[in-house]
């Protein structure tokens, strides 16, 4: 991503661990499990453990090893404890507050529960004002939150959890991937429509594992199985050791993976929904370099997602493929959230040019998307700088035009640069040579294997369910000026 002073964030990451063995130190492949999902979300982090029934966690803001001190991880690792969640979270919706970091662990009449959640509900606002309306207290912002109540009111209700999340199910719209531990089982969930990805895993001693991506599996020691069906429910029950499926809410016909997992958000390693994220990656390159072809004497990525773009590019037009950009690995969040002088010298800090390469050279530089286009006129410029001839940019994704209500935080319309720009008008604001966007057409054609649709509502507008409000800041987190004036009296 481009975009270095404002980055695309995908909503979360999760994980969930079942050792019907006992040889695993469930929080340490936990742990290991997030630092491999770390690229899913860098602003809050947490490990919840069960210990034959009883179910311990700990959160907060801050990255993976910040968070897990050794101290933290040796007062969670337990011999009896055989299960384990885990979670990464950047926020689409709710405050970057602890009360928002999750596992968010719900203790009730029949037990307790710990939860993870990946993904937006485009119906929260309306849940939680009917939630609130029937005397619920929410203690953060966040729509998991919601979710957590609901189940748990079901839960009450049912006799099983399973059941009671097949419940909350019918009444859920939007995206939602979910790891859910009670005393005895450990479950996965995926919405109807599978917006965002889940996969299970097999432990060599025994038991099963799930998370967002394969990569989290491997980081774990656990092999692929499969992924998660979208409206499926997977049960790892404890009692019996055995794996279980639900899948009365499976079957829609129009399934809606975020095509972005491919693009951008999912590691290149990882496999989902049988494609490798890599080779669909470097098949987007081999579609620009048909779509656009250009003359020219070097091919380079911005890292780290236009690498494998640029690969394709240049195994397809037969342009030597070059390292262009070297990345300062160690500059953290920190510096991206500082002052706007700081962000707009991000690019110059986090990326420095190959000289050698481009100095001289016509270059096709590949990137994986264009979000304001201020960072992608500094990236050129660097390139002339350096001595490049020619650049020409190619974007290995359409362009972005609309709002996400799935758990991508594209900014407001008005701050994108594609919003009423035709590729010309965009190109005078990157001040490229020439200017080449992926097709909507090729976009869905990416994940050879895949065996779902695509969401592309971002580049096309076409939603297959749209919230009736806008997802907002939660009420109580505005200023009182700033609120509708038939919300002020909330605070009297």
């Amino acid at each position: 991503m481009s975009d270095f002073a404002y980055p695309l964030h995908e909503e979360c990451g999760v994980f969930g661990i079942y050792d019907r063995a006992g040889t695993e130190d469930v929080a340490a492949a936990a742990y290991s499990a997030l630092y491999a999902l770390q690229h899913r979300g860098q602003e809050s982090c947490g490990i919840a453990v069960n210990d034959d029934g009883v179910i311990n966690g700990h959160r907060d803001l801050g990255l993976v090893n910040e968070v897990f001190t050794p101290a933290v991880l040796a007062s969670l690792a337990n011999p009896n404890a055989h299960m384990a969640t885990g979670h990464v979270r950047y926020a689409t919706a709710g405050s970057r507050v602890r009360a928002n970091a999750q596992p968010m662990i719900v203790r009730h009449g029949r037990g307790t529960m710990a939860l993870c959640h990946n993904g937006n509900l485009t119906n929260a606002i309306e849940l939680r004002r009917q939630l609130e309306n029937e005397g619920a207290i929410f203690h953060g912002s966040s729509d998991t939150e919601v979710i957590c109540y609901l189940i748990t009111r079901n839960r009450l209700r049912m006799g099983s959890i399973e059941t009671a999340i097949s419940k909350t199910m019918d009444v859920l719209e939007g995206a939602y991937s979910l790891v859910i531990m009670s005393a005895t089982k450990l479950i996965a969930v995926r919405d109807p429509r599978g917006y965002r990805p889940l996969c299970i895993g097999t432990l060599p001693g025994g038991g099963y594992v799930f998370a967002s991506e394969s990569c989290a599996l491997d980081a774990a020691g656990a092999t692929l199985l499969r992924d998660v069906e979208p409206g499926e429910i997977v049960v790892a029950d404890a009692k019996t050791g055995e794996l279980r499926s639900i899948k009365d809410h499976c079957g829609r016909p129009d399934t809606q993976m975020c095509v972005f997992e491919f693009i951008y958000f999912s590691r290149p390693d990882s496999i989902i929904e049988g494609s490798s994220v890599h080779e669909a990656r470097k098949q987007a390159g081999r579609f620009l370099a048909q779509e656009h072809p250009v003359e020219a004497d070097v091919v380079i990525g911005v890292p780290d997602s236009g690498l494998d773009a640029a690969l394709g590019y240049s195994q397809e037009s037969g342009i030597p493929y070059g390292i262009g950009f070297i990345k300062n690995k160690y500059i953290g969040r920190t510096f991206i959230q500082g002052s706007q002088k700081q962000r707009e010298n991000s690019v110059r800090i986090k990326l420095n040019v190959v000289s050698s390469t481009v100095k001289g050279k016509r270059v096709v530089l590949v990137d994986d998307s264009i979000v304001r286009g201020t960072t992608s006129a500094r990236i050129i410029k660097l390139l002339r700088d350096a001595g490049a001839t020619e650049v020409h940019f190619m974007v290995s994704a359409p362009p972005f035009k609309y709002p996400c209500y799935f758990g991508t935080d594209i900014p407001d319309q008005k701050l994108l640069v594609a919003t009423g720009r035709t590729v010309e008008q965009i190109n005078e604001v990157i001040g490229a040579d020439t200017l080449g966007y992926l097709s909507t057409e090729h976009v869905v054609q990416l994940a050879k294997n895949a065996k779902c649709g695509f969401c592309t509502a971002c580049f096309t507008g076409e939603y297959a369910v749209k919230p009736d409000e806008v997802l907002s800041t939660d009420i109580h987190e505005r200023h009182l000026n700033d609120r509708p004036k038939d919300e002020k009296k909330l605070g009297e």
